[in-house]
């Protein structure tokens, strides 16, 4: 029996062992959702204590309850460990570790290398390899591919190799995983045809692209649409803020246009791991070809500003209140990058924190979900919102919008709130608005 025809045997009667290496946002969800429907699953992550987190009961992925898990656990269905021999036994293999940004903003692939890597060392005839960690097109081709190929195996005759970019969206009740229609791109029609059937299995909707390329391209394309689109009514917002409306009744009247328009909400900067970095990988590939992307990098760098942006209307509010941002008491309220999700990946709320104190204003912060916040030069500890400590503060900043806050003990209260995510929707005298 062929190695293609033995693992989609497998495929088919759930006999295959699955083995995701990453459990962090797009990893965990991905294990849970396959382990729920039948499939046996190791779940493979170097850091011991997701591991212990996991076995513990433990919840530090938003979107999977502790109690799937563990359930999971019990039934023998899902098996959290740090051992890498567990890569021997697994038929599929799907990777979702980590493509950051290097400080010099250039994509930092040494995580998916490394695990390339260590899949090599293992690598049987047999087995499914999928990459869904984001990064620039060919990587699956150029930097897997090679890792794998150093077995002395082959692909599509001892072994299938398949890009399908993650989708995941943190916190996303309406959207979650299951629901996200997956695109899968194999080097070979064999490869795609098995990474279909696998998905197939938690995902009604597959998209089958005819190269791992076009599957690459297609998750910057997603995101880079965003991120333009984003920086497009950031400049508007500054623009408004000159002609002195508010940018958010202009995006009210704007969606009533039932074609041709699609709402985008400014913001103070942009985080997570999606926007502020895909599109990054696009340009940096692009100008490994000869080519400039002028549209994502001017987008890339309006966003960036943000930050600053915010700060310095900021100070211009507190002077015109007849108070300087030097040695003002500032509290940044909400430091996540996103809403009810505890994840500071990229988030703009660092940034804000990091240019108020260079400007000397003494900066604190409150977030629900954060009892410290120690990265970079930041190290502070989390402030309770009491009525007393809101009054002490000459301005509070909403960089995340957390649902557990009350707004309208703050705006009571407040001395003066800057207001970036237009948490209060009408005027009132101690509220500026992005």
């Amino acid at each position: 029996m062929s190695a293609q025809t033995e693992l989609m045997r497998k495929i088919g009667t759930k006999k295959a062992r699955i083995c995701v290496v990453g459990l962090g946002y797009v990893g965990l969800p991905l294990a849970v959702a396959f382990a729920r429907k039948g499939f046996f699953v190791y779940g493979l992550d170097k850091k011991p204590q997701h591991v212990t987190h996991l076995k513990k009961g433990e919840q530090y992925i938003v979107d999977v309850p502790p109690e799937h898990v563990t359930s999971l656990i019990r039934r023998k269905k899902f098996a959290p460990t740090t051992d890498e021999e567990v890569l021997r036994d697994a038929d599929v293999i799907i990777l979702c570790v980590p493509t950051p940004l290097r400080k010099v903003k250039l994509p930092d692939v040494s995580y998916v290398m490394k695990a390339s890597q260590t899949v090599g060392r293992y690598l049987r005839p047999g087995q499914l390899v999928v990459l869904e960690s984001t990064s620039y097109p060919t990587t699956t081709r150029e930097i897997v591919l090679p890792e794998l190929k150093k077995s002395g195996l082959e692909e599509e005759k001892d072994f299938f190799l398949c890009f399908s970019p993650e989708r995941v969206n943190p916190g996303d009740k309406k959207f979650p995983l299951v629901k996200i229609t997956k695109i899968v791109g194999g080097l070979s029609p064999r490869s795609t045809k098995m990474a279909k059937t696998l998905y197939g299995y938690i995902i009604p909707k597959i998209f089958a692209a005819s190269s791992p390329e076009v599957a690459e391209t297609s998750k910057l394309l997603e995101n880079t649409f965003r991120l333009i689109n984003i920086a497009l009514v950031n400049e508007f917002a500054m623009v408004c803020e000159k002609l002195g409306i508010r940018i958010w009744e202009v995006i009210e009247a704007a969606k009533t246009k039932p074609f041709g328009y699609m709402p985008f909400s400014p913001g103070p900067g942009i985080g997570g791991h999606c926007i502020p970095t895909d599109p990054i990988f696009l340009s940096w590939k692009a100008k490994k070809l000869g080519f400039r992307t002028k549209m994502i990098d001017l987008a890339s760098f309006l966003n960036r500003e943000m930050p600053r942006y915010v700060v310095d209307r900021v100070e211009k509010a507190l002077v015109a209140r007849k108070r300087p941002l030097y040695g003002a008491p500032v509290l940044v309220l909400g430091v996540t990058y996103k809403k009810d999700v505890k994840d500071l990946r990229e988030s703009p709320a660092l940034e804000i924190i990091e240019e108020l104190q260079s400007r000397g204003a003494k900066t604190q912060y409150s977030d629900p979900l954060l009892p410290f916040l120690k990265i970079k030069e930041i190290d502070l500890r989390n402030v309770k919102l009491t009525v007393k400590n809101i009054k002490e503060y000459a301005c509070v900043i909403i960089v995340t919008d957390h649902s557990a806050v009350d707004y309208a003990r703050l705006q009571k209260h407040a001395q003066m709130i800057f207001d970036t995510r237009n948490v209060y929707q009408k005027a009132y005298e101690n509220v500026e608005v992005l």
